[in-house]
């Protein structure tokens, strides 16, 4: 006599799971499916259970199609579960049917976890350097089946589940698994493909339903306005660029020439429909002008992914996917690759300093404040509008550490720019008397920043010898640029805002005056080897009114012209490495707009063209001369010719290198023309003039020297009678020692 099966107190057959979590699945509420969903041993058998929506019957599969058992459904929204004929767990497929459709569904609760104990080791400890290949989303074959692998930190959450295109944004589909240890909830989502939109769905601990957010960790996201990340391939780019990185990984980057050219991608060119150009249309225009014009890197605006054109990218929600704007991340790979090919470095201005209050974004991403510090104080920017990040977290440390290695190794990026130090040092940075919370020995200085940058750059310089990082920090904080170990910040350049403050002052002064400002221009060498700088006029010194670089010069426009001609020459032949923002090397009018591409119609004029030509010259000038660069960071390489000439306006002094023909740099800073100067130099004999802002091609007068002065010695002072033409710099060099 056959038994009949035997009933829970409920009328439930054994291993049937009670209405109650049914109804908790249907209605996503339960917190853990992997405990109920997928296939389970009960005793000597095994049970599936599945949700699958709309679906009439369901037949258990494995995954070589063999069959397993019909489902019994126990609820018309699509719960299923039954006894199946299993000899051991494994992945199950189900064959669903509703009328005449019939579609396959693989049961993402039928799979194992991905990460493993040493994952919750390393993210505890805060010493987990390959997040960026376990967080976010990553395609994998797993147990036997392609799909993607997601993974989420939420440690206060209720119930994460990952929604997309997918599972028609369903977040009941795809509840994933917590990691009790780290606050990781992770699933592998079988038979997910690239190019699927996601976000995740986060119910808090109070059991409210948060605004979808975006995958802090995405690699690639939909174009604004759309908000939601993307599922992308791992990066396949076939790298060429094997002796770029062997030479900087050898090279000491403080001795080498370094001249920047920083860009907005959306705005250096356009379509002739106003459209951004693609990262592949930038390489085969951008390239080669800046291999034309001898410049060694470029320095992109961030251009990792964010909702708001005019925030020029420094409200990012988005720190590890190069922004959909441009095109795929193939092609940001594919720009980086060409810029190497011909020697020239790419450099990322990074943003770790602040991030915007976007609802999709990193704020109270799990319903606490999670990524920044709930008290405003500490965690709201004031200035900006945006939320600060909790340094002191080591989850928030993680996060953004594993990001600057993340841009190095997966995009061979050069380097770093910082955006925005001096706000992270400073605990009352742009804050009031009691709107500031002092650290613990009651000070100003925000100590966990510092842990976090000094912790930044160690592992950077560690793991990638050939980056260099440089800080936008504009204060007298000390050691900026020194190692680590030294008691610095263990940056490897700090921008010299002095320098920018004081010389522009200084050039916006009409000539006459200029002489009562003598110090505006000799200031910055007393300070000019305490940091490994960079002179930087940059994108922040052409927008917001003040003007672009030719209109803040004094005088008419021949004056403005020379002034500036003199200026560039000045700073390309001043102790530090040179950053120039794109449209001044042409002398561009208008202010900078992210909302059109720069004036290149103004180089058909011959004073634009010139100001271009002078730019190009001096940067293979100071490629060439190891006397203009081998030194730019160390005292040696300086030495004053003319310092005190206020009353003249006219500065001089010498580059030198070891080994090297030194050059000396003697700038006129009024438009007088001076016959027969009197310039002091270390050396008897021919100096040639290897450069002369004022010559014709770059607009000047044509005003000069014939090409050489002759140094003499009369009573033991060695000098030259120098022509000096009116608002001009001249470089000299060593050519033939008496």
């Amino acid at each position: 006599m056959k038994k009949s099966p035997r009933v829970a107190d409920d009328g439930r057959a054994p291993g049937e799971i009670p209405l109650s979590e049914i109804e908790a699945i249907l209605e996503g509420r339960h917190t853990n499916p992997f405990a109920v969903l997928g296939l389970h041993k009960l005793g000597d058998g095994f049970r599936a259970r599945c949700f699958v929506p709309g679906a009439e019957a369901v037949t258990a599969l494995a995954l070589n199609g063999t069959e397993l058992g019909e489902l019994t459904r126990r609820h018309e929204a699509g719960y299923f579960e039954g006894l199946v004929n299993a000899s051991h767990l494994q992945p199950v497929r189900y064959r669903a049917r509703r009328g005449d459709d019939e579609w396959a569904v693989t049961d993402p609760y039928s799979f194992g976890p991905v990460l493993g104990p040493m994952d919750d080791y390393f993210v505890r400890e805060g010493s987990h350097l390959r997040l960026f290949d376990k967080m976010g989303a990553h395609p994998m074959k797993h147990e036997g089946v392609e799909g993607f692998h997601f993974a989420v930190w939420a440690p206060n959450a209720k119930r994460v589940s990952v929604v997309g295109d997918f599972n028609n944004w369903d977040g009941r589909r795809h509840v994933m698994r917590l990691r009790v240890d780290t606050g990781i909830w992770e699933i592998f989502a079988p038979d997910v493909r690239a190019g699927s939109a996601y976000k995740f769905e986060i119910v808090g601990k109070n059991g409210k339903l948060l605004p979808l957010k975006a995958d802090p960790y995405a690699r690639r996201a939909e174009l604004r306005p759309d908000t939601a990340s993307v599922t992308a391939p791992e990066l396949a780019q076939k790298w060429e660029d094997a002796a770029h990185q062997e030479f900087w990984s050898k090279a000491d980057h403080r001795r080498q020439p370094i001249t920047i050219y920083e860009v907005h991608a959306g705005s250096w060119r356009r379509k002739p429909d106003g459209s951004f150009l693609t990262w592949d249309e930038l390489a085969s225009e951008l390239i080669p002008y800046c291999t034309d014009m001898g410049f060694t890197h470029i320095e992109f605006l961030p251009i990792t992914e964010h909702p708001f054109d005019p925030s020029w990218g420094y409200q990012t929600t988005g720190l590890f996917a190069p922004t959909a704007r441009f095109g795929e991340p193939e092609g940001f790979a594919r720009f980086v690759n060409g810029c190497h090919k011909v020697g020239i470095g790419v450099i990322l201005d990074w943003v770790p300093a602040h991030f915007p209050t976007d609802e999709h974004g990193l704020r109270w991403f799990d319903g606490t404040a999670l990524y920044e510090h709930a008290d405003p104080r500490k965690g709201f920017h004031p200035d900006w509008n945006t939320a600060i990040y909790n340094f002191g977290r080591i989850e928030v440390l993680s996060y953004l550490v594993n990001n600057a290695l993340y841009w190095a190794e997966k995009f061979h990026l050069d380097g770093l720019r910082v955006d925005a130090v001096a706000s992270m040092l400073y605990l009352d940075y742009s804050r009031k008397e009691g709107e500031w919370v002092p650290n613990e020995y009651g000070g100003r200085e925000n100590l966990e920043a510092v842990r976090f940058l000094q912790k930044m750059n160690s592992l950077s310089y560690g793991a990638h010898p050939g980056v260099m990082t440089i800080a936008e920090e504009s204060t007298s904080w000390p050691k900026v640029s020194h190692p680590v170990h030294e008691g610095g910040l263990g940056f490897g350049f700090k921008w010299n805002m002095g320098f920018m403050h004081d010389t522009l002052s200084y050039l916006k002064r009409e000539p006459v005056h200029r002489k009562h400002h003598h110090n505006e221009i000799t200031f910055g060498l007393l300070y000019a080897w305490s940091e490994n700088f960079v002179l930087p006029l940059s994108h922040d010194e052409v927008v917001h009114g003040k003007g672009s670089l030719i209109a803040k010069m004094a005088g008419d426009d021949w004056q403005k012209f020379a002034n500036l001609r003199a200026y560039y020459a000045f700073m390309w032949g001043y102790p530090g490495k040179k950053l120039l923002f794109m449209g001044q090397e042409f002398a561009q009018w208008a202010e900078w707009s992210e909302s059109r591409e720069l004036d290149w119609n103004l180089l058909q004029y011959h004073p634009h063209e010139g100001v271009r030509r002078l730019v190009r010259d001096l940067n293979f000038c100071y490629r060439s001369k190891p006397a203009l660069h081998a030194r730019d960071c160390e005292g040696d390489g300086f030495r004053w010719l003319m310092a005190d000439d206020a009353e003249n306006s006219v500065f001089a002094w010498l580059r030198m290198a070891p080994g090297e023909k030194p050059v000396a740099v003697i700038s006129n800073f009024t438009p007088v023309y001076r016959e027969n100067f009197r310039i002091p130099l270390p050396n008897e004999g021919r100096w040639r003039e290897i450069l002369n802002t004022d010559a014709e091609i770059y607009g000047g007068s044509g005003k000069g020297n014939g090409g050489r002065v002759q140094a003499v010695n009369a009573g033991g002072t060695v000098y030259a009678e120098v022509t000096l033409p009116p608002l001009a710099t001249l470089m000299l060099e060593l050519e033939q020692q008496a």
